[in-house]
């Protein structure tokens, strides 16, 4: 897919060299080339970088593009023919990629109901075993963020009552998010929810993620006068979705009044489950004592209703992970515009990503925790770092002195066969201490101790993770492949990658790591 988006000046669905040299002649692509929605129309109609309508659709045809996710090319192509802008050539061009696809497909082999897609039902989008993988995605998703005093998982036998606070628990679309089909099969959390304990209270709270509307006091009635407490907050489609962008990382509206005020009226802490896409501060619920867990379940589609419900009830042990950083609300004074990853200390600037920024989180990129401990160390006889001095050509390698003062190695000086044989194993000994069984990922990263020494290094980098099922008690082994070349590796001011003389360490979690040194 190209787009609008420009690199070098030239919209990518406009780039010759991208479209037709670098997809087609280097990578050996065959498929056909679509645009992003509105790109060829944005070309001309917003960013003014074709002249015409009709340059616009010359512009990305020529270029290589063939199918338009729109009608500006239906709209203005017969009209760029007519004008000499485009030729039928053009026009054929982009027509032999887009039906050989079609081809390779087989719709033109006779009777499409006979073809292999030419049956496909209801029977079969929602057979089970489509419903049971919904409800494992929806159930490895989840992140635990918060459990103190182990609020979770609730006790079915102890659990006589359960309030549900939340225009987010009884509105079946919340769990869908945005580009969904219709679902085969669905529940909202508050219909799970009363499957598990007979006697479930529910009470909206506010009238949708605006919160602009409350019924604070009919809450508060509902959370005092129960055992437990599950809040489904967060946010909706009204509040992020494509062309719509938030302008705060906070709940909106009135949604932390309504929190904090179940909060004090509950007879236990509560617990806080957040649906939303993106990041949201709730550095007010992670400080609050009064709340005594948060979880985080993203748009978890049809079956995160169940899901949700299982990882409440200890059937399900949470193991998902952040897959973005959580900011603090202080983090939206940063113009959107300045796109600058690497953090600025002599203007504030506090860079962007897990891999650059210096600021204060929320939560950290690949956080979560788990209703069981787990540990993790090297594997001393397995991880095997090579020795330098057996690698031919290396050691007649010089570095290269950057205005920085670091010492650098050109991986394409180094070469693929060295760069191969400077692969090793890294074994890491995984332990689940109980006293839940559960699905673990393990994360490998790679972290510099001088990041900011003015080479432009991240401060850590994940560079590879594994997930692995371990019973109560249970330990096992895990393997990656450290490669050198790709891992230690970094981007050049000039664009070449290159590796820093020194010390590099590699981590396993937070509880070990190993230094090896390259060429030092």
């Amino acid at each position: 897919m190209c787009s609008y988006n420009r690199v070098n000046g030239v919209p990518t669905c406009a780039d010759y060299n991208l479209l037709s040299k670098t997809a087609r002649q280097n990578w050996g692509f065959y498929g056909y080339i679509t645009s992003d929605c509105d790109a060829v129309s944005i070309i001309h109609d917003a960013q003014g970088y074709a002249k015409t309508a009709e340059d616009a659709v010359a512009d990305v045809l020529k270029a290589g593009m063939d199918v338009n996710c729109g009608s500006y090319v239906q709209q203005h192509g017969a009209s760029a023919l007519q004008q000499g802008k485009i030729t039928e050539q053009d026009i054929d061009r982009a027509l032999h990629n887009l039906f050989a696809v079609r081809m390779r497909l087989g719709l033109f082999n006779g009777d499409p109901r006979r073809n292999r897609f030419g049956n496909i039902g209801p029977d079969q989008v929602c057979s089970q075993e489509h419903q049971d993988l919904a409800l494992q995605a929806a159930q490895e998703g989840i992140v635990l963020l918060k459990n103190d005093g182990a609020a979770l998982p609730l006790s079915k036998s102890t659990v006589a009552s359960l309030g549900v606070i939340g225009f987010n628990a009884n509105d079946a679309t919340r769990l869908l998010g945005n580009y969904f089909g219709p679902p085969c099969v669905t529940a909202t959390p508050l219909q799970v929810l009363q499957g598990y304990v007979k006697d479930t209270r529910f009470a909206a709270g506010c009238n949708a993620a605006a919160c602009n509307v409350t019924a604070i006091p009919e809450a508060v009635q509902v959370a005092s006068s129960v055992d437990s407490v599950v809040l489904f907050m967060g946010l909706d489609q009204d509040q992020e979705r494509e062309e719509v962008d938030r302008l705060d990382l906070t709940l909106p509206g009135q949604q932390q009044s309504l929190i904090e005020s179940v909060a004090n009226a509950a007879k236990k802490p509560v617990i806080l489950v957040l649906l939303c896409g993106g990041p949201v501060d709730v550095s007010f619920a992670k400080t609050n004592p009064k709340i005594g867990a948060i979880l985080w379940a993203g748009y978890p589609g049809e079956a995160g209703g169940m899901a949700i419900a299982q990882v409440l009830f200890g059937e399900h042990n949470p193991g998902g992970r952040l897959p973005v950083t959580w900011y603090p609300q202080d983090f939206t004074e940063v113009p959107m515009t300045d796109m600058r990853m690497r953090a600025d200390p002599a203007t504030g600037y506090p860079g962007r990503t897990y891999r650059f920024y210096r600021g204060q989180t929320v939560f950290d990129f690949g956080y979560g925790l788990s209703y069981s401990k787990y540990s993790h160390r090297f594997v001393a006889s397995g991880t095997k770092p090579p020795s330098m001095s057996s690698i031919a050509g290396l050691k007649a390698l010089e570095p290269t002195t950057t205005a920085a003062g670091a010492a650098t190695y050109d991986v394409e000086a180094i070469g693929s066969e060295a760069c191969e044989r400077l692969k090793f194993p890294a074994v890491v000994r995984v332990q689940n201490h109980g006293p839940m069984d559960g699905k673990h990922p393990v994360l490998l990263f790679l972290r510099w101790p001088n990041a900011t020494d003015g080479s432009g290094r991240p401060a850590r980098q994940l560079i590879g993770f594994r997930s692995l099922h371990l019973r109560a008690m249970q330990a096992a082994h895990v393997e990656f492949e450290v490669s050198p070349c790709k891992h230690f590796s970094r981007a050049s001011e000039d664009g070449r990658k290159v590796i820093d003389q020194g010390s590099h360490f590699v981590m396993v979690g937070e509880d070990d790591e190993f230094e090896m040194s390259f060429m030092a």
